[in-house]
């Protein structure tokens, strides 16, 4: 049984000029240190779900694997917060390649974008996956009205990994990143195909996201909120589509415009 998402606590609630106690819900928030073959790999603030997914997604996004065979064993203590992976083949982690940080859910400075092994492990997306304008609504709507644990707390991300027409699977967590990485992990469990998905995310697009999209070898993300203009950059490099604002029945195309069927060509400013 998955630990719960969230927990209730007392507070003093203010409104209608009067204060009252009620019980709310809070996400929880666990730190869970990644160990690889004996030695710490990182550290990370996360929602105790799906955790071995988690943990196989981001060694995959941190280009220390590339398949779930390279992993010989897996073991996650949750009382204690530790996940134990032996590798199939035994490597030194050379700390000039792989950052030794702490990832918490505010999700980051965007460094990472610095690191050897994004560099190595970034791909160039080049097929040719495209999606309609009405499917971009209908798939944000879907994945909203899945979002009962961010309408329940207010503190939860939410990513879906799709088709064109309808949702995959869909995960949840107090970190952006996080929920990319959980996604990323169950399709390596399940060697499940992803250049023909697309992913459609709650949060700000950021560099760090925007590369674990590439790293899955994704080529639209179509997101709720904002991007940052290091992801914009990287996906105009990338070859990714980058969806943003979708709320109601607008939203902004930031790059890639061609993979979104249903825009006039006669509407596209020139240098997108």
């Amino acid at each position: 049984m998955e630990p719960s998402v969230m927990r209730q606590q007392k507070i003093i609630k203010y409104r209608n000029e009067h204060f009252e106690q009620i019980d709310d819900e809070i996400a929880v928030e666990f730190p869970l240190t990644i160990v690889v073959d004996g030695q710490e790999f990182a550290t990370m603030v996360c929602t105790p779900t799906h955790l071995e997914e988690l943990v196989i997604g981001f060694l995959a996004s941190e280009g220390l694997i590339r398949s779930s065979q390279e992993i010989k064993a897996i073991s996650v203590d949750e009382h204690r917060g530790f996940a134990y992976i032996e590798l199939v083949t035994k490597q030194s982690i050379q700390k000039e390649f792989y950052a030794k940080r702490f990832i918490g859910s505010c999700c980051g400075k965007s460094r990472q974008f610095y690191f050897y092994n994004d560099m190595k492990t970034a791909k160039t997306i080049v097929h040719s996956t495209s999606v309609h304008v009405e499917q971009c609504f209908r798939l944000m709507r879907s994945l909203q009205e899945r979002s009962t644990d961010f309408q329940a707390t207010g503190g939860i991300h939410n990513a879906a990994l799709c088709t064109p027409d309808e949702l995959v699977i869909v995960r949840s967590d107090i970190g952006r990143h996080n929920t990319l990485d959980k996604i990323y992990g169950y399709c390596l469990q399940y060697d499940l195909p992803l250049s023909d998905k697309l992913i459609v995310f709650s949060g700000r697009v950021s560099s760090e996201v925007l590369l674990k999209v590439s790293k899955m070898g994704i080529g639209i993300i179509l997101s709720k909120s904002a991007p940052t203009t290091l992801a914009l950059e990287l996906a105009n490099d990338l070859g990714i589509t980058v969806v943003g604002f979708i709320r109601g029945n607008t939203f902004n195309v930031y790059t890639h415009p061609n993979k979104i069927i249903g825009l006039q060509e006669k509407t596209l400013p020139s240098n997108l």
